[in-house]
């Protein structure tokens, strides 16, 4: 089976995810899905931080504890299902980027719940937690990238300008049809990025 990798843009209780392989040096897309993270896809269970923020500590901190171990399963689920589809393809997933945010690290819980611009980082956090968990669980190497820093060190990397990669991502969505969102498209590049690297 030939190597393929899966990109990873993370929001709130969901992830847009892309597999990608490499046909010669030219990427291709396997897959794309955008799987829930939570089962109730609602505000309480999408921004769990910010629900925790009018609990008493003790509540909180068991109601985080629940939706991070659903969001834990929910990743391991849509990594299973996607490497079934590439697996028909003739494809075997080793390796996947996950696009990170500020990639710092965050406090206890209590400092969290005091400041709101924490809470925003803790939400974006917990899912990207959770798929490096399953990656881990599912023995899929999973690299951190910061989003900020994909475009150029993709650019290093395959040694390409930015203007040619952004118009190959762009291209590379044709043959998907709509939407090809700046989602996929980062996600893909990540993805391209883990394998070339």
């Amino acid at each position: 089976m030939k190597d393929a990798a899966l990109g990873f843009r993370v929001h709130s209780g969901w992830t847009s995810l892309v597999a990608v392989a490499l046909e010669g040096k030219e990427p291709v897309v396997l897959a794309r899905q955008r799987p829930h993270l939570v089962g109730t896809f609602s505000y309480t269970f999408r921004q769990p931080y910010h629900t925790a923020e009018k609990m008493p500590l003790a509540d909180a901190r068991e109601f985080i504890a629940k939706v991070r171990a659903e969001a834990r399963r929910l990743a391991l689920r849509a990594i299973r299902a996607v490497e079934s589809d590439v697996q028909q393809q003739g494809y075997e997933l080793k390796r996947g980027s996950l696009l990170l945010a500020s990639g710092r690290e965050l406090p206890e819980l209590e400092k969290i719940l005091a400041s709101h611009a924490m809470i925003h980082t803790a939400d974006g956090e917990l899912f990207r937690a959770a798929l490096l968990h399953a990656g881990g669980q599912h023995k899929l190497k999973l690299t951190k990238i910061k989003e900020r820093e994909l475009l150029a060190r993709a650019c290093s990397c395959l040694k390409a300008k930015e203007s040619e990669l952004t118009r190959q991502i762009k291209e590379l969505g044709k043959a998907l049809g709509s939407p090809w969102s700046q989602d996929e498209k980062l996600a893909s590049l990540a993805a391209w990025l883990s394998l070339a690297e």
